[in-house]
């Protein structure tokens, strides 16, 4: 397994001091691994409201990709956990990832056409912006060159946040916007808003009941990837907290978040990865 530190280097007007870096663990070619070459790759956004990014869906889901012979990548983004990070900061700074990770492939024996996000809650908002604004304004404007270098395959989201058109967790949109928030601005972030047929396909997970960030998020952006032609796999756990990460008891911040019965969602996500 290589293990790395890699520094981004993308600044915006949304950037605080911060240092924002991917953490990789990729697994090593071996002639005993014959199919390891041309391995998919996933960049994981871990949650935390954009106001710090939770380790519990940091490297525990990079892990399990990896034993999968997945390149795993975290990405360490700006957020407003005092260093006074907003947008579009962050967007910009997962662009630049799946850019980095597609230029680094033949290296690093990833196919450039299966490069993956997976996002949980606000992580699952930022997987999901640059799944769907990739070609935006503000990428254009801060990092230019080819926009397809910043679109990712597919996204993996896990109970994200979507929109503030709906019910949600109010407090990933005030830190990510914080003073840019306005009706126009929390509707511009509300992803719903931003699907289109060149969107990334979609594995999505969530529970039914989760209190934090209610369902109705993943059910109004698979009927936009619907709308659209965008092709996606929703899948809905009868119930369940917040912030389930990969469902195991190492992972559970408490009891109710370990869930053996749902620990299958990372295995179903692999799955779908290998139709790509």
């Amino acid at each position: 397994m290589i293990f790395d530190n890699i520094k981004l280097n993308v600044r915006t007007s949304g950037a605080g001091n911060y240092e924002p870096y991917l953490k990789c663990y990729i697994p090593e070619g071996s002639k005993e691994l014959p199919r390891i070459n041309d391995m998919p790759a996933v960049i994981i956004c871990p949650g935390g409201g954009y106001a710090f990014r939770s380790f519990r869906e940091d490297e525990p889901v990079a892990l399990q990709y990896a034993a999968d012979g997945i390149a795993a990548f975290v990405l360490e983004y700006s957020c407003d956990d005092g260093c006074g990070a907003k947008f579009p900061q962050a967007l910009c700074e997962a662009a630049e990832a799946v850019a980095l990770v597609r230029e680094n492939a033949e290296k690093w024996l990833i196919d450039p056409n299966k490069i993956f996000v997976c996002g949980f809650s606000a992580g699952g908002h930022l997987a999901a912006s640059i799944g769907t604004m990739f070609d935006s304004k503000e990428v254009r404007e801060n990092l230019g060159g080819d926009t397809a270098n910043y679109r990712p395959d597919g996204m993996i989201l896990g109970y994200p946040v979507i929109s503030r058109m709906v019910p949600t967790h109010g407090g990933s949109f005030n830190h990510l916007l914080q003073d840019l928030e306005t009706p126009e601005m929390q509707e511009y972030l509300s992803l719903e808003n931003r699907v289109t047929k060149d969107t990334a396909p979609a594995f999505i997970w969530a529970t039914s009941n989760d209190p934090a960030v209610p369902v109705i998020n993943s059910l109004v952006f698979a009927e936009a990837l619907s709308k659209n032609g965008v092709p996606f796999e929703l899948n809905i756990f009868k119930d369940g907290p917040h912030g389930l990460s990969i469902c195991t008891n190492y992972t559970a911040y408490y009891d109710a978040q370990c869930k053996p019965d749902y620990q299958h969602w990372v295995r179903d996500s692999i799955n779908w990865i290998r139709t790509f």
